[in-house]
């Protein structure tokens, strides 16, 4: 089982410019044989190509705003400052935000212009930046990072993923990325593959966990209960998919920390494809509060410390 905590955890304000600039400049070059994210397309993104994600080397931010719909750790009084990037990384066919993360629906944005909506909501009070599907515009988003610390921003970095990450470019971003949030969605490759067209899904997933522990540890709290650095797993509970749920827990307790802050999920809804295409009606139906609890009991029983739930789920056992 992997330690709570790294002994210290730098970040952006302890790297040096010249660390921080060469992590820029490599993340960028890579626009041009695009290997951001599992799916390692290879593409030239510098011109105009699209791999998975389906936009080339243009960011574009579908809004930002302070967010309280997070966990409370994060949303805390005033707001997890969230900056949703359009398109994604992964084409779960269930996507509730299809219109931004299918559909590219967002304006371009520089880094420079990134690091200004960061400045404005840290001014506006929030506790932390949280890019939302960051993974397929790291360049632009380390990028933003250092510019807004150049310009006063002390706030926590989110990094809100998919899991389908890459460890190699996750090691660019030791020192940049505070918290770490990714949602693990499928504890096997079968399912990953048909319902969210990310093939080899769980090496990927917990080869990058282990890299985002390793930088970071277990989620640290302050004083107050918000969240200032380490790993928050989501988990969103599937439809006939309880025994994938309980491998991803039971990986997290025996290979990560029984420590792993985890927000087990039960909101799930059969939105976009899941609800209309008879070859996903496996997933055509909210979850039931006795698959629910059969993950949450799970959860206790393999030894998992910190968990955040649903309690009307839960209501009446």
């Amino acid at each position: 089982m992997g330690s709570g905590s790294p002994a210290t955890t730098p970040n952006v304000r302890s790297l040096s410019p010249e660390t921080l600039e060469a992590r820029v400049d490599d993340l960028w070059e890579r626009y041009a044989d695009c290997d951001l994210c599992a799916y390692d397309c290879g593409v030239d993104r510098t011109a105009g190509h699209v791999g998975t994600c389906q936009v080339d080397d243009t960011a574009y931010v579908s809004t930002y705003f302070p967010h309280f719909g997070e966990e409370d750790c994060l949303r805390g009084h005033n707001g997890s400052g969230t900056i949703f990037l359009a398109n994604c990384n992964m084409k779960c066919v269930f996507c509730q935000n299809f219109e931004t993360s299918h559909e590219a629906h967002g304006e371009p944005a520089t880094p420079a212009e990134i690091a200004e909506m960061a400045l404005e909501l840290e001014a506006r009070g929030c506790h932390n930046v949280n890019f939302v599907s960051p993974t397929h515009h790291s360049p632009h988003l380390v990028e933003a990072v250092r510019i807004a610390t150049e310009a006063g921003l002390d706030l926590p970095i989110v990094w809100n993923c998919g899991g389908y990450e890459r460890p190699e470019i996750l090691e660019r971003l030791e020192g940049i990325v505070d918290i770490y949030m990714p949602d693990v969605k499928w504890g096997e490759d079968a399912a990953a593959a048909t319902y969210s067209k990310a093939p080899n899904y769980w090496s990927n997933v917990t080869d990058s966990l282990r890299e985002m522990h390793r930088q970071v540890g277990d989620l640290r709290l302050d004083d107050t209960g918000l969240a200032t650095g380490g790993l928050l797993v989501r988990h969103l509970v599937m439809p006939n998919h309880i025994e994938s749920a309980k491998r991803v827990l039971e990986f997290l307790a025996a290979e990560i920390s029984t420590g792993t802050f985890v927000d087990v999920m039960a909101q799930y809804q059969p939105h976009y494809k899941a609800a209309e295409e008879e070859f996903y009606a496996e997933i055509d139906r909210p979850i039931t509060a006795e698959e629910y609890a059969a993950v949450v009991d799970h959860a206790r029983d393999v030894g998992l410390e910190r968990l955040y739930l649903d309690r009307s789920m839960l209501a009446g056992r």
